[in-house]
């Protein structure tokens, strides 16, 4: 399992997504159902999985589980949506957690961020986040973001035009960091 890391933290280590990754992944978003809602529905049912990967699948899409550095075990996930190549370079970020409060998802997604500008070549990460969600803002703050704007109605989650907040990180800005 080890072999398969695309990047290592001090307790963390991201690698794709995969598709045998079922079984683990669903069982964890069930447990952790709660914790996710109202801010995000990650897959549940083997059916759903399918589907989330087979997006996945798509150029303008990359999906990252994180592990235990450890055991291998899934601590969160992280993907990137959006890509766009040429004078863009940028795509958005998604990411949510199964072990809370550890800190680990901060982890995963700052290796992410690194990986995706040192070797997908992007240039810019841009995050989009409800107001109320106190531990996803925190996370990007960690992570050097900046706060660039509010969109009200930006996303439909859970039934419902959503307001969020857009950070950003630049390659720049994770260089200065």
């Amino acid at each position: 399992m080890t072999a398969d890391f695309l990047a290592r933290g001090e307790r963390v280590a991201i690698r794709r997504l995969a598709r045998t990754d079922r079984a683990e992944f669903t069982r964890l978003a069930r447990q952790n159902a709660e914790q996710h809602r109202p801010w995000l529905f990650p897959p549940t049912t083997d059916e759903e999985f399918d589907t989330y990967y087979a997006r996945l699948q798509e150029p303008v899409r990359d999906g990252f589980a994180i592990c235990l550095a450890d055991t291998g075990e899934l601590a969160g996930y992280v993907t990137i949506n959006n890509i766009v190549h040429g004078a863009f370079r940028c795509g958005a970020l998604g990411y949510g957690g199964f072990l809370p409060g550890r800190g680990l998802v901060t982890e995963g997604v700052a290796l992410v961020v690194r990986y995706a500008f040192e070797q997908l070549g992007l240039h810019r990460l841009e995050v989009n986040i409800q107001p109320d969600n106190d531990r996803s803002l925190a996370l990007v703050r960690r992570l050097g973001m900046r706060r660039e704007g509010y969109s009200p109605d930006f996303l439909f989650i859970d039934g419902a035009w959503r307001d969020h907040e857009r950070w950003a990180i630049t390659a720049e800005m994770l260089e200065r960091g």
